[in-house]
């Protein structure tokens, strides 16, 4: 063979060699990392528009990729929240619908978004608080994840505990860890290493603090540095929770794994009345139907695939993370995956227009809500119902039910289909609680405020009762 002819048949070849490797980068699986936070405010993020609340991380996450600004979780409390998103149906499907986890959790027949990425070879990865069960069957491990790194409880000390219960101890994959330090920083530091752990193989990680959630807990250096500030220990945890979100991007950027990983960051409820969060213009809290209890800050991200530093306005919900999450990994969902969410990378991409969602439903014992375009009606049992314009009062003040009848006959037609299809919740939540809840959403919907200082008191509940 000439060497002339040899030149030209390696030159064909070349061309044929370096499309193949292009071709296999661009197939490359996505990882898929869902930060989830606690009970955090509406407005406590510089990207939402706080001025107090320091967030350069969280910020520059919201700038490279979108911000939604009419997103919702499925639950106005923590377990039920986290039960709607990890398996991407309404929660009251399976009887998940009152807080805690009734010595129940997750349904066994139920599917998680870990147990989808497993099958399809992710490393699967947990951290932090859990609240989806303590049983055996309930564990992490048994419900998707490979790694599991975190607490099993609602909630707990951000420090040490001495002797610290089963459901409270820090522990992997069942076995306790001693730690020293700060919690957030300790999760923060695992999913570092998770990453690195992972190397070429692609990953979900489910990275749940427990920040901002009471007790409020931080460090002395922190807590220093906002001495004077009037939410002292909520910018101080607020901080922490920011420079670990910056670990993790500066370790996806060291490894060259930013790019291809979709990232969701999220609050599991609106702000909590007990833990210095503001909701901003909307009305009410976590544990309620208002505005307050449901609407979230939510980023996704994802420098690939996705316009970054655009917001998006269409409607949308907690539910989506599982159907997006897939449909960016090019999973095929199974055929009996029942799913209440929408994929939202059309979307994302301008392939589709409007609002994801037409309607979303809210539900928790005695309280509920539907919406249905810019309509919302608010029930409470044996009570009554409201309905708002959120086009026109977000800070839902105006009741508008008599003047839109028709529209309400629509939302609560429609809700009525929706609660039909349900089961009864499998646990309640204990009758002070759900006194005080009923007090509270009453009190909300006449435009009065709820006194916290009384509401525990069951003389003061008993006499509002009559009202």
């Amino acid at each position: 063979m000439s060497r002339v002819f040899l030149i030209f048949v390696i030159v064909l070849i070349l061309p044929i060699g370096c499309k193949s490797k292009s071709e296999t980068l661009q197939i490359k699986k996505p990882n898929v990392i869902v930060i989830l936070v606690d009970d955090a405010g509406y407005v406590d993020f510089g990207f939402m528009g706080s001025k107090d609340l320091q967030t350069p991380n969280i910020d520059a996450l919201a700038k490279s990729g979108v911000i939604f600004t009419d997103a919702h979780v499925s639950a106005t409390v923590c377990a039920p929240s986290r039960a709607g998103l990890i398996t991407g149906k309404y929660q009251q499907r399976f009887g998940f619908e009152a807080n805690g986890t009734g010595g129940i959790g997750l349904s066994d027949d139920v599917t998680t978004i870990a147990d989808v990425f497993k099958n399809n070879g992710y490393n699967t990865y947990a951290l932090g608080k859990w609240h989806l069960g303590e049983s055996v069957s309930d564990h992490p491990n048994q419900r998707g994840f490979d790694e599991f790194y975190g607490f099993l409880a609602g909630s707990r000390s951000y420090f040490p505990i001495e002797n610290p219960s089963k459901e409270k101890m820090l522990q992997h994959n069942g076995k306790r860890i001693v730690f020293d330090g700060y919690m957030t920083d300790v999760l923060g530091n695992q999913s570092v290493k998770f990453i690195e752990d992972s190397k070429d193989k692609p990953f979900f990680m489910y990275l749940s603090y427990n920040a901002v959630h009471t007790p409020m807990h931080a460090k002395q250096v922190d807590l220093e540095k906002y001495n004077n500030h009037p939410r002292k220990e909520l910018a101080a945890m607020t901080w922490s929770l920011d420079e670990n979100v910056g670990k993790l991007l500066k370790k996806l950027e060291a490894l060259d794994k930013r790019k291809n990983t979709l990232i969701y960051f999220l609050s599991d409820n609106g702000g909590a009345h007990n833990n210095q969060s503001t909701t901003g213009p909307l009305k009410g809290w976590k544990g309620n139907k208002f505005e307050g209890g449901h609407r979230i800050p939510f980023i996704v991200s994802w420098p690939k695939e996705i316009t970054s530093n655009v917001s998006f306005e269409g409607l949308t919900s907690s539910l989506d993370i599982f159907s997006t999450s897939i449909a960016a990994a090019n999973i095929t969902k199974p055929e009996n995956l029942q799913s209440d969410g929408v994929n939202l990378i059309p979307y994302l991409k301008g392939e589709k227009q409007g609002n994801p969602h037409k309607e979303l439903f809210w539900r928790k014992l005695d309280e509920s809500a539907a919406r249905i375009g810019d309509y919302k009606i608010i029930s409470l049992k044996n009570y009554g119902s409201v309905m708002y314009n959120l086009d026109k009062d977000i800070g839902e003040s105006m009741d508008v039910y008599q003047n839109k009848t028709n529209q309400f006959k629509a939302i609560k037609s429609a809700y009525n289909k929706w609660e039909n299809q349900l089961i009864n919740p499998l646990w309640l939540e204990g009758k002070p609680w759900m006194d005080v809840t009923y007090h509270i959403h009453k009190k909300l919907m006449k435009n009065k405020q709820a006194e916290y200082k009384d509401i525990w008191n069951p003389a003061f509940i008993k006499r509002n009762k009559k009202e």
